[in-house]
């Protein structure tokens, strides 16, 4: 892997520095009061729901936009370096384009974007080509080279992850799980992140929460938090309704009355605690219409180019029946969503496609979105696609899209990217389906909207046809595919980690170069010595795992025990038996919560370990 970058990085030891910054739009609060130190030599990865103001944050970080409060303090010196995800490219060489980064006396020192052009994987000769020539995820790598030849202490990466194929994001994470420096990233691929993150940063009802470990950890902790919050919030309600009944019961009596009134002075000092307000989710149920056959699509001989002697793909055969998911990979540029827009109809490929006579398909494309009419309403849009389900049902699914009430009324041209494809999802859930045909459909979603959507396919009876750079997605979902690689495309019977295991992608190692083939007899060598070192390093850590569990089940049962001692203890008024009881408790507890961060902390190296030795595994 060609990712020790030549150049060299001064370390600071002060680290940006964000105190009790606040953000509104046109008096809608986003965020108030938030304050957090960057850990040095971090990766973090920020989370929230969309809208919740993780770009603005971003912006804000490198005065994009303007802070209402507080201030953000960076070490002078210090270079925050962002990836843009557009391609634009004004000179002819890959050379010249990266040499005009250079300012004043660096200039002339051009060596130095050399040796990072050619730790990312550039030949000498690839420096005089065109950028335009080389694919989508090498054009990415010559943007990060002429962002890395400004030499940045901080990578700032905002859904990075859109416009790879999935070649380019295996080289992503490589390179920036050794970047030497901090890394500041967003991205709704959650697997992608827990690659790659040392620290999950969550916006969460217009708070921040920083935490060292993956986002299962991160939402783990905040489940715990809110639970923690509703108990407490239950039990303050019980005690202020039991100091209303004494007060109430007592304040006319005279023998009373110093005790009532002294509670009804507490009351008025305890504040209301309020219910967590519950947070939109997106909701994905498909309409799925009946269909009395097994098989619903059949394609023969499909060929399709641009350009006469360019064939993106020739003579491929696929099927496809009910409860089946065929997902379509290969790098960007290959023929992806051309082949999904031949079956949907939008290209005119040669060939045969049948479709069972009573098939119903809803297309989820690119194509789709930009024809949405921006003079229409959300709730118009939607009725279109099924005008006999009346507009109660219509209003229902635009409230599942997150635009309820008025929101539903919004036209289509004051729309963002993100929101008009929840309005084409919200079409497609309308339409009565019993093939769904998807490409990129996780793209602006967060990360609890691609869970809903994922439970949905896994739940629609039909088939489904989809086009993802998602491995979360490519391994709970497809059974089947169609690999594009070595210049065509083919059917593969089989799962994506059959695919992985058995023909595995090509050029991941991020060279152009490709590595010669290990033999069958040298791969399950290099398996089983894996195998053999993988058992060899978590071993210890799963019995340390196992052990702390049952300390900590077994000093719980103590403590439940000791609990109820101390009440008998406390009706019989046994002032010594009480202190050693409560004692105990103390000393128990204390022993339970150390115990915890301990079984956090090799939970944490666990599955650090393990998740190192499958990416190795996938990978040989």
């Amino acid at each position: 892997m060609h990712c020790n970058l030549a150049y060299i990085r001064v370390f600071s030891k002060l680290m940006i520095q964000v105190n009790s910054i606040s953000k509104a739009y046109s008096g809608q609060e986003l965020f108030s009061e938030l304050s957090f130190n960057f850990p040095a030599r971090a990766r973090v990865g920020l989370v929230g729901r969309n809208g919740s103001g993780k770009s603005t944050l971003f912006k804000l970080v490198i005065g994009e936009e303007n802070l209402d409060t507080g201030e953000i303090v960076i070490p002078k010196n210090y270079k925050i370096g962002t990836l843009k995800q557009h391609i634009e490219f004004s000179k002819k060489t890959i050379r010249d384009e990266c040499y005009q980064v250079m300012t004043g006396d660096a200039q002339y020192e051009t060596y130095k974007v050399d040796k990072i052009l050619s730790g990312l994987g550039f030949s000498k000769e690839d420096l005089d080509n065109d950028p335009l020539s080389f694919s989508g995820g090498y054009q990415i790598r010559i943007n990060l080279a002429k962002l890395l030849a400004t030499e940045p202490n901080m990578l700032l990466l905002d859904e990075p992850t859109n416009y790879l194929d999935i070649v380019s994001l295996r080289w992503l994470r490589s390179f920036l799980k050794s970047f030497d420096g901090e890394v500041f990233i967003i991205t709704h691929d959650q697997e992608f992140m827990n690659s790659v993150t040392t620290h999950t940063m969550g916006l969460h009802r217009k708070r921040l929460t920083l935490v060292k470990g993956n986002t299962e950890k991160f939402y783990t902790q905040l489940l715990e938090q809110e639970e923690l919050h509703e108990k407490s919030r239950i039990n303050h309600e019980k005690k202020k309704k039991e100091m209303e009944r004494f007060v109430e019961r007592f304040r006319a009596k005279a023998s009373k009355a110093t005790q009532a009134q002294s509670k009804l002075k507490q009351l008025q000092k305890m504040e209301d605690k309020q219910a967590l307000a519950g947070e939109s989710n997106l909701e994905f149920s498909f309409n799925y219409k009946k269909i009395p056959s097994r098989n619903l699509l059949q394609a023969k001989n499909l060929t399709f180019g641009f350009e006469k002697n360019q064939k993106l793909f020739s003579e491929l055969d696929l099927n496809l029946q009910k409860g089946e998911c065929l997902g379509i990979i290969g790098k960007n540029g290959k023929g992806k969503s051309t082949l999904l827009n031949c079956l949907a109809g939008e290209l005119l490929a040669e060939g045969e496609i049948q479709f069972h006579p009573e098939i119903n398909f809803s297309h989820f494309g690119q194509t789709n979105i930009s024809r949405l009419r921006e003079q229409k309403t959300i709730a118009e849009e939607i009725a279109e696609v099924a005008p006999d389900l009346g507009q109660s049902k219509v209003r229902n699914i635009c409230g599942t899209m997150m635009f309820s009430g008025d929101m539903a009324d919004k036209k289509v041209a004051v729309l963002s990217g993100g929101e008009r494809a929840r309005v084409m999802l919200g079409k497609i859930i309308a339409k009565p389906s019993n093939l769904l045909l998807l490409d990129e459909p996780t793209n602006h979603l967060d990360m609890q909207s691609i869970e809903s959507l994922a439970e949905a396919i896994e739940e629609f009876e039909g088939g489904v046809v989809i086009v993802t750079h998602s491995e979360m997605l490519l391994r709970r979902l497809v059974n089947k595919l169609v690999i594009f690689h070595k210049g065509k495309a083919e059917l593969f019977l089989g799962s994506y980690e059959d695919f992985l295991e058995k023909i595995g992608w090509e050029e991941t190692d991020g060279s152009p170069k490709k590595k010669p083939k290990a033999s069958k007899k040298e791969l399950q060598k290099l398996k089983n010595d894996l195998k053999q070192a993988r058992f060899k390093a978590l071993n210890p850590l799963k019995e340390q795992i196992s052990k702390l569990e049952k300390e900590i089940t077994n000093n719980e049962e103590l403590v439940a025990k000791a609990n109820n001692e101390l009440i008998l203890a406390s009706q019989e008024n046994d002032g010594n038996l009480i202190n050693s009881l409560a004692k105990k408790v103390s000393r128990l507890n204390q022993k339970i919560e150390t115990d915890f961060e301990t079984l956090a902390a090799a939970q944490e190296e666990f599955d650090q370990i393990d998740c190192e030795f499958k990416e190795k595994l996938n990978n040989l």
